[in-house]
């Protein structure tokens, strides 16, 4: 009697043992791919923009870095070119480093002889143009950081627009997991704009920070080649 005691009470706790739950993984490939066709649209054109912001990013870097580069001792050598009156040679310096820098001294180097204005003036439109060198393509930056979570947003409207179609069509029977899982793969969209947003704004303003040294670089530089032309003879 015992025995079967036992087994009947071992049966009733098996048939009372709940399934465990299983856990239900996210994957991000899963919301890429079942995010229906305007979702994928969405992210497809996210990942352009990325692609777009990163290549820009670094081609204007590398651009910045080497247009930054100078050597300490060119504005010492226009000096004693200058000094001594071989303007062939100061030009054939600024030439030989070919930066921004020795741009603007080649254009002031060009214009000796001239009133000190006229000289000013020169070197600061050449100014404005190596700077809008230097700026080219960076406004796109700007443009895809605050275009891509606008258009991660519009993606996740459409996917909450299409859920609640299917909530209306289906006169409120339909299923809360279907719907949920419509809901967070509309999301993504969201999730995916605002990455690509974050991305391009920083490296805008990284850019703007390399820019602007640049910028001041080619100012100081402009200041200390007009006092040689002041300093008396």
């Amino acid at each position: 009697m015992l025995n079967i005691f036992i087994q009947d009470a071992a049966q009733e706790g098996l048939e009372n043992l709940e399934p465990e739950a299983t856990e239900k993984t996210l994957s991000i490939m899963d919301l890429l791919v079942n995010g229906g066709v305007g979702g994928q649209v969405i992210i497809g054109v996210l990942f352009v923009l990325l692609f777009v912001a990163v290549y820009i990013y670094f081609e204007r870097l590398f651009a910045i870095k080497a247009a930054s580069k100078m050597d300490g001792n060119f504005m010492n050598q226009i000096k004693d070119h200058v000094s001594s009156g071989n303007i062939m040679g100061a030009k054939t310096l600024c030439i030989q480093q070919n930066s921004p820098v020795s741009r603007l001294t080649e254009k002031g180097i060009s214009r000796i002889g001239s009133p000190l204005d006229d000289i000013n003036t020169a070197i600061e439109n050449a100014g404005r143009l190596e700077v809008y060198k230097l700026e080219k393509n960076v406004s796109i930056l700007a443009t895809i950081a605050g275009a891509a979570p606008m258009i991660g947003f519009l993606g996740t409207v459409i996917g909450m627009v299409l859920a609640f179609h299917e909530l209306a069509s289906s006169s409120g029977q339909a299923e809360m997991g279907s719907l949920a899982e419509g809901i967070y793969t509309a999301m993504t969209t969201t999730v995916a704009g605002l990455i690509v947003g974050i991305i391009a704004y920083m490296g805008y303003n990284h850019l703007v920070v390399k820019t602007d040294k640049v910028v001041h670089q080619m100012e100081a530089t402009a200041v200390d080649f007009l006092d040689i032309l002041n300093e008396p003879a």
